[in-house]
């Protein structure tokens, strides 16, 4: 991808996550500075053959510790801020402590980033924002009602960094639907790969309800789409808000469409659910005004990890916390 660099460093908070993990080797290929704040809870040794690269500083910290915060954004001129307490489980695990992290943290890490000198803040949000919708599509424009704390608080960041935007401090809002595919970071609680991870080990996929909507974007999409955002005048996308998504399919598809792209005898077991939350995510804003079209299939994405488990490179994965948001905050401590 062949885009004009606008920046030279770009600060990533939460770069050790999933979506971080396959972004960070992406900027620095760019010819970014990268720096990443994190707390490396799913592990040390993320970026590899990264590690150590000049272009690579790794602070190991806490979004509420303003030091830890001011060191990070200090010779940074972007933010892409992913770090949270990812998904509802692991929020509702302990709520004030998701407060903390997602909420209350928020305000003076762009506060923070303004008197560094940021012009570019990136914020990832969530297609949850929207709650259930009775309309075929979602778009940027519907009301927003949040079923969950984690949902209403990045509503409220949203608000909090319009309140913040200002004349040479561009801002702009993503809200991604779920995401799938390989990263060094793995997380196999999403749909596609909790369903290809299944499949691959079990030889057997449990759908609970199946017509449900899910929308998905693969993580090369989702990288690339942070990279093409900083790469745009900040006249085209100041004050933005964009869904982000690619292909929007019930589960009982993407459950037909591991088993037809592994090309293994896969046994789909359907089982009822109270969950019936549906989301029909529209991107045609995205593509409209960023001119940023995804490419990148579930299929591509259970191909991926598909390679990823017959290279070895995801062991013990039906067992191993690291790959399981919740499994893992339940055994650390964060208070």
């Amino acid at each position: 991808m062949n885009l004009l660099k606008k920046f030279n460093h770009v600060l990533v908070t939460g770069g050790a996550g999933y979506v971080g993990s396959a972004l960070v080797p992406k900027l620095i290929d760019a010819g970014y500075g990268v720096t990443v704040l994190d707390l490396y809870l799913y592990g040390d040794d993320i970026f590899g053959k990264y590690h150590g690269h000049e272009a690579l500083r790794e602070i190991k910290g806490d979004l509420r510790d303003s030091a830890a915060v001011a060191e990070a954004v200090s010779g940074c001129d972007a933010v892409i801020h992913l770090a949270c307490i990812s998904n509802d489980p692991s929020y509702d695990l302990n709520p004030e402590l998701g407060k903390s992290i997602n909420f209350d943290a928020f305000r003076p890490l762009v506060q923070a980033s303004k008197k560094a000198g940021v012009q570019r803040f990136i914020y990832a949000s969530s297609s949850s924002v929207y709650g259930i919708k009775k309309e075929s599509n979602v778009t940027e424009d519907l009301p927003l009602e949040p079923l969950t704390d984690y949902s209403k608080y990045k509503v409220m960041c949203e608000e909090v960094l319009e309140e913040e935007r200002s004349p040479g401090f561009t801002t702009v809002t993503i809200r991604p639907s779920t995401v799938c595919g390989y990263a060094p970071r793995l997380r196999l609680d999403l749909t596609v790969n909790i369903l290809t991870n299944h499949a691959v080990n079990n030889g057997k996929i449990t759908v609970f309800g199946g017509d449900q909507m899910r929308p998905n974007i693969h993580i090369n999409d989702m990288v690339d789409l942070y990279l093409h955002l900083l790469s745009l005048p900040a006249e085209k996308i100041d004050g933005g808000i964009y869904n982000a998504g690619y292909e929007n399919l019930a589960v009982i598809k993407i459950a037909e469409l591991v088993k037809e792209t592994l090309s293994m005898d896969i046994e789909i077991e359907v089982t009822p659910t109270d969950d019936n939350r549906s989301y029909h995510v529209s991107s045609e804003l995205m593509k409209r005004e960023l001119g940023f079209i995804p490419k990148y299939t579930v299929e591509d994405a259970v191909r991926d990890l598909q390679r990823a488990f017959s290279q070895g490179l995801i062991p013990e994965s039906m067992d191993k916390s690291i790959y399981f948001n919740i499994r893992r905050m339940q055994e650390v401590d964060l208070t």
